[in-house]
């Protein structure tokens, strides 16, 4: 989880599966947050110089929209059927963006506007709440703009720590965060802030090139292991 804050996005959404193998998933999400923003703070350190202040002002409150309808919905809410959501929508972007690929060569770098930016931030939000799965929609609507690298981990990084910050109080209410949880969260956060330090590492090492087709590629394996949890619980 903390090389995801450090720069490889894709990999936090393996944390709340692979905790929920020895614990109830609720329990498993409710455990990370405090870790999530631990690390959060180390990451927003490290990223803080450049990100892209539009796309930051059209998707944070959005999602807090999201996890608004998140919170009142919860109980009403398939998760699974957020899930498989939250695939499509990652997979339809990759088919698309391979289509026009192959087909144009270079893609033309899209430019952040308000109604693609209030949806996708809205269903970022609600899939962050229900399923700690928010990474697909954000890269669906933020990828196309062919952001610079640094300029893609700051944005990802100021985020998702807004997210994470704005999700601790329905956490608390729905007793998801305890000061249980907290207590085993303080032995795990520093190998939390280890993983960011060794993810910002490596995220500087790799060229634009290899770093967004590393992204793509992580978001489809996402995509199909979130397809695979619903088929296969």
């Amino acid at each position: 989880m903390g090389l995801s804050k450090g720069g490889m996005p894709m990999i936090a959404l393996l944390a709340v599966p692979m905790m929920s193998l020895y614990m109830d998933p609720a329990i498993a999400a409710g455990l990370l947050l405090p870790i999530y923003i631990v690390a959060d703070c180390y990451a927003v350190f490290l990223f803080r110089r450049t990100f892209s202040t539009l796309n930051l002002k059209i998707l944070i409150p959005a999602a807090m929209v999201g996890i608004l309808v998140g919170y009142f919905t919860v109980s009403f809410v398939d998760a699974n059927a957020v899930k498989l959501l939250v695939a499509g929508i990652g997979l339809s972007y990759l088919f698309n963006s391979l289509r026009r690929h192959f087909a144009m060569g270079e893609v033309t770098p899209k430019l952040a506007n308000l109604p693609s930016g209030i949806f996708w931030g809205t269903i970022a939000g609600l899939a962050s709440y229900i399923c700690h799965a928010g990474g697909p929609p954000f890269q669906a609507y933020v990828l196309p703009q062919r952001l610079e690298k640094m300029a893609f981990l700051g944005t990802t990084t100021i985020f998702f720590a807004t997210v994470n910050l704005m999700k601790v109080p329905p956490f608390i209410i729905a007793e998801q965060v305890t000061w249980q949880s907290l207590h085993q969260a303080i032995w795990l956060a520093p190998m939390a802030l280890l993983g960011a330090w060794s993810g910002a590492k490596i995220s500087r090492i790799l060229s634009e090139k290899a770093f967004f087709a590393l992204i793509e590629t992580a978001l489809a394996l996402v995509c199909l292991m979130l397809i695979h949890e619903v088929a296969f619980p």
